[in-house]
């Protein structure tokens, strides 16, 4: 396990856009090969989205061999709305990109039977050969994705009843009005995600220090699913200074001295243009 450690949220962004990059140009995708990348929602990969777009802008990288398996998405909320995560996904990121949209996968919460949706979600991603590199984030209640505290952590992709924080935590998208907010989401399980060759979750801001800190100091626990990933054999944490507030030191210190290696993942950064 990495635990890449950055002194904000602009520079996690970055360091994190950088290394989806690496994997993407060194991986060589083709109509024959194609790179699959799980990705998240929310406010922490927004910056990673941003960093992306402005390296496809100045022509260092292709999404047009690249298919992505969203990791959720609200039980009921129109299509259209501009809360769901279709809306999220294809305003922050996919239509900036040159992604075929036939390759941009995000689970319908509004499909006739939820459960054959689930099921044939985790067949598309068989499918695909699998997810190259999952991208994720995490509640301050230490969930991924939706699957709460209490999990399984060998869940596959589902229908989850929201608990009553991350309702309270999204409320704030819905005018701060609770009863407008979704209380159903499907979502892909804690297994789905540790099936992935590589996994790459962004933490950052205080608000989420606690959560880091059951991630990687503590054993792993179904009441914080994302320590499940101290398990996978490739996974990267990366966050910011307010992050880390609740780990020990010794540590911070410990990956910090760790940072020149890691920064070798990033650096240098690489270009389609070079090949």
């Amino acid at each position: 396990m990495r635990l890449v450690i950055l002194d904000d949220y602009d520079l996690a962004s970055e360091w994190a856009a950088k290394y989806i990059r690496n994997r993407i140009v060194q991986f060589k995708p083709s109509a024959d090969r194609f790179f699959t990348l799980g990705l998240p929602t929310g406010s922490t990969p927004y910056g990673c989205y941003q960093k992306l777009i402005e390296y496809y802008r100045h022509g260092d990288i292709s999404f047009k061999y690249v298919k992505t398996f969203n990791m959720d998405e609200y039980v009921g909320l129109p299509r259209a709305h501009p809360e769901s995560y279709h809306s999220y996904m294809w305003n922050n990121f996919f239509k900036h990109i040159d992604i075929d949209p036939a390759n941009a996968h995000i689970l319908d919460g509004n499909a006739q039977n939820l459960e054959e949706e689930c099921q044939a979600y985790e067949q598309k991603i068989a499918e695909a050969g699998g997810i190259e590199l999952f991208v994720g984030g995490i509640g301050p209640d230490g969930h991924i994705a939706f699957n709460e505290p209490g999990s399984s952590l060998v869940s596959r992709t589902r229908v989850k009843t929201l608990a009553k924080d991350t309702i309270v935590a999204n409320a704030r998208f819905f005018g701060n009005d609770l009863s407008k907010v979704p209380t159903m989401a499907l979502t892909v399980g804690v297994g789905t995600v540790m099936d992935a060759k590589e996994v790459m979750i962004l933490i950052t801001g205080a608000h989420k220090a606690f959560a880091l800190y059951k991630a990687i100091e503590e054993g792993v626990n179904h009441m914080w699913t994302v320590s499940a990933f101290q398990q996978h054999p490739r996974t990267i944490f990366v966050c910011d200074e307010d992050a880390t507030l609740e780990l020990r030191v010794k540590t911070v210190k410990y990956f910090k001295g760790l940072m020149h290696v890691h920064n070798k993942l990033v650096d240098p950064v690489l270009s389609i243009k070079d090949q």
